[in-house]
């Protein structure tokens, strides 16, 4: 019986954690995403309106149109692309949310392997 009232103690207190979803604060700005590649820390910095996004990763810029499928979940395609891979649309998922990040999954569209990043956002998009 102890074990029983414990257990329904913990399911309601898990059931109170609610995963913050405030994906409409993302969809416009300007973001950080700090990743690791072969050991090294890299970032990328990007700026995002509701139909392109512009990419700076080591000095190069590139652009991505931007398709929103829900208030979370959108799927990039470079706009110029340099060869058969940079064709491949990507499926981007914002899995939570914070007062100025967010924690999403990612994947070439139609392949099942993900990756998972946060992002920050560093700014808004000045619009005058």
């Amino acid at each position: 019986m102890k074990n029983t009232i414990a257990l329904l103690c913990l399911l309601s207190l898990a059931s109170c954690y609610n995963t913050e979803h405030n994906c409409k604060d993302f969809k416009t700005g300007k973001f950080k995403f700090e990743h690791e590649i072969e050991g090294v820390k890299k970032t990328t910095f990007f700026e995002r309106n509701d139909s392109i996004e512009v990419e700076t990763f080591e000095g190069k810029t590139d652009t991505a149109t931007v398709r929103w499928i829900s208030d979370c979940e959108y799927v990039l395609r470079k706009k110029h692309p340099k060869n058969n891979q940079e064709k491949n649309a990507i499926s981007m998922k914002i899995l939570t949310t914070s007062k100025n990040s967010y924690t999403f999954e990612f994947g070439m569209v139609g392949i099942e392997t993900k990756q998972r990043g946060t992002v920050t956002k560093i700014g808004e998009i000045n619009t005058k």
